[in-house]
């Protein structure tokens, strides 16, 4: 059964349901939720187990038309590279991310209840922090999607989504979507009550929010809000000052590992840049991997993002070819199929994928660096970023200030049209800009993370539309304050009264 605001299932309601007092004992197997532990266990379910990379990716410039001969049934990949609403609620769709995003929430807001039926204390701190931040979380990215972005100037009347603090007590509960404004606020107090709440115990600490998980969040929710100073604070905290050592090596270890192994090490839980997993329900892996996809990865935008670097030296990022340029791909997922009928061949597909990294946080801070004119700090860490992604690096290699402000130099960026976000810009700072955003472009190519640089920079997006030789025959573009940039609200969210978003 499936609500879709879908915040609690009915099982979920009935778990926390006390005895009949004629009953001396839970009649049915049932669990209560009485002991942290068991809030730990709820907790477990509270971070959304759904993708959202297959419907952000093809709505970015990260995507391109391989033409007709790759023509494929993945339909969430065309639909989202014309920028259309999508009614279906498959995994990899925006449905489907909405639905279990708010499960998430249930569940989160469920542990909060349970902390204070219990009566609190600071024996459940550490489930307090982790259920308020997971409910942050959730919250974010569903404003990040299906709302238009983050700008104080307008926050106060754009259209929100449902911020839901408490669990469903009724089969239909009504809500309506608030301001960005509301959410931003909300978000913003979940966030500082619950983490200094959060610790380390975790047995598989990469799928749950630990302090560098937390803090790492945390720096890319103020670098929405262009909260500078925050931003740099929740980077180090994330960091922890241990330079390359915990960025994802590509230049050494992903070059010196086979293809069938670099999937599996971009989600390992030991590799040091992953800070939060989640494995998902998702047929993305397979779909991406054999190249079946129409709109994704082409010779053209391989040179564009793998080819040489910013610096001149080429990106350490191995791409495959399977069955020529159609197959082409950059591996970053691995599928884990689990059966429900091993005779039959039946199962359900499960993708890792990593949601937040000290690749980011990095970055993160380096834009924040730029925005308080720190420009020594924001160099040193580009220049620790292009160590760790760049074929040949050595200390020969490293930028300065003066080659990133030449205005004659290979760094120089004048066009101030094409970054719009709702701050202006210190001067001088554009060619800065540009190169952070252009290293996160490739850095994070297949991630989703595109999309919201996107929307953040209110930069415009052109398609190309290819004919059978993969030569241009129309391109398409989404200008900027399209209202296509927010996702649509799913049809059966409307259906209970949630607001569409305009078109």
């Amino acid at each position: 059964m499936k609500k879709y605001l879908k915040l609690i299932p009915l099982l979920l309601l009935v778990l926390v349901c006390s005895c009949d007092d004629v009953l001396s004992e839970v009649p049915d197997n049932r669990t209560e939720i009485d002991s942290a532990e068991k809030i730990s266990e709820l907790l477990v379910g509270a971070y959304p187990e759904a993708a959202y990379v297959s419907f952000l990716e093809p709505m970015s410039d990260n995507a391109d038309d391989k033409g007709p001969a790759s023509e494929s049934d993945v339909r969430i990949n065309e639909e989202m590279y014309f920028w259309r609403d999508l009614n279906d609620d498959d995994d990899d769709t925006p449905t489907n991310y909405w639905n279990d995003t708010y499960g998430a929430i249930a569940n989160a807001n469920q542990a909060l209840a349970s902390i204070e039926e219990l009566g609190g204390g600071d024996e459940f701190n550490t489930q307090k922090g982790e259920a308020l931040l997971c409910r942050a979380y959730a919250h974010f990215m569903l404003v990040s999607v299906f709302s238009k972005r983050y700008n104080p100037d307008t926050a106060s009347t754009d259209l929100g989504i449902p911020y839901v603090t408490t669990p469903e007590t009724v089969l239909i509960e009504e809500y309506n979507r608030g301001s960005v404004a509301d959410v931003y606020e909300q978000i913003a107090q979940d966030i500082e009550e619950g983490l200094p709440l959060i610790e380390n115990n975790y047995d598989v600490p990469t799928f749950h929010f630990t302090k560098q998980a937390a803090n790492a969040f945390a720096s890319r929710f103020y670098l929405h809000t262009a909260e500078w100073q925050k931003v740099i604070e929740h980077s180090n905290a994330a960091l922890g000052g241990s330079g390359a050592a915990i960025l994802r090596d590509i230049n050494g270890l992903y070059s010196n590992i086979p293809g069938a192994a670099v999937r599996l090490q971009y989600s390992s839980a030991t590799d040091p840049s992953n800070l939060l997993l989640v494995a998902g329900g998702s047929v993305y892996s397979r779909a991406f991997f054999s190249g079946l996809a129409r709109y994704q990865l082409t010779r053209n935008l391989e040179r564009s993002l793998f080819g040489e670097s910013p610096i001149g030296l080429d990106w350490a990022y191995p791409t495959f070819t399977f069955g020529g340029d159609i197959g082409l791909t950059l591996i970053k997922y691995n599928e884990y199929f689990r059966f429900t009928n091993q005779a039959a061949g039946i199962g359900l597909p499960f993708v890792t994928f990593m949601i937040l990294t000290t690749d980011e946080v990095l970055l993160n801070r380096a834009e924040a660096y730029i925005m308080l004119e720190q420009y020594d700090n924001a160099v040193s860490d580009i220049n620790l970023m292009f160590s760790t992604k760049t074929e040949g690096y050595t200390s020969a290699d490293e930028l300065t200030t003066s080659d990133i402000e030449d205005i004659d130099g290979d760094f120089a960026f004048t066009d101030e049209n094409f970054y719009t976000p709702f701050y202006a810009l210190p001067a001088n700072s554009l060619s800065y800009i540009n190169l952070v955003l252009t290293m996160r472009k490739s850095i994070f190519y297949n991630e989703g993370l595109r999309w919201f640089d996107i929307k953040r920079h209110n930069i415009e997006v052109q398609h190309r539309i290819a004919n059978v030789s993969g030569n241009t025959i129309d391109v398409i573009v989404l200008p900027k304050d399209d209202n296509r940039r927010a996702v649509q609200i799913p049809p059966d969210a409307q259906a209970f009264d949630i607001e569409a978003n305009p078109r």
